[in-house]
């Protein structure tokens, strides 16, 4: 047998302990605690984006705004699905999912915005998905291998955020080219 793995009676022992922890287990390597807070600020990113895409989404105007505003609606419902990846994985991890309101932007990584012009809009919204990818990319470094299902549910996010930010740059390449920059 390798010498790396544990016998089988001692898994099958470990595994009958501390069952109210559901899938933490003694093999978890990062500090669950810490991760849990850094998911809930996360979460606070994610749903601020919303937010942000949703208002642009209701408020674009402008001979571009239906093809930002189509973006802006399909980003706001990918971060929404960001969002409940995050509190699932919380939940996971025994923690509460924050959505306090009253806290939200306090914890959020990127900011909220109430920009009137399109070109406004679409560079607020590529500054965020910067924020998001330089974030996602901290965390996912700093979690390593201690956690390697939070690690790749990051990686996935920070995928698409990474998608969100090459298309909000193909707008605002696209609105400028266009004189309503």
């Amino acid at each position: 047998m390798d010498s790396f793995l544990t016998d089988v009676t001692t898994l099958r022992a470990r595994a009958r302990e501390n069952m109210e922890r559901g899938p933490v287990t003694d093999a978890y390597g990062a500090d669950r605690a810490r991760v849990v807070e850094v998911l809930n600020q996360a979460l606070a990113t994610e749903l601020v984006c919303v937010l942000r895409y949703k208002r642009h989404y209701f408020t674009a105007e402008g001979a571009d705004a239906p093809a930002a505003a189509a973006e802006f609606l399909q980003h706001a419902g990918e971060e929404q699905g960001h969002a409940d990846q995050l509190a699932a994985r919380i939940t996971q991890l025994r923690g509460a999912p924050d959505f306090d309101p009253e806290t939200l932007t306090h914890r959020s990584h990127s900011e909220y915005d109430a920009s009137v012009a399109l070109v406004d809009m679409v560079r607020e919204d590529l500054v965020a998905e910067r924020v998001a990818i330089a974030s996602y990319t901290e965390i996912i470094n700093w979690i390593g291998t201690g956690d390697p299902t939070t690690t790749r549910l990051l990686e996935g996010i920070l995928a698409v955020e990474e998608e969100h930010a090459e298309d909000m740059l193909t707008l605002l390449d696209g609105l400028s080219d266009s004189g309503d920059a």
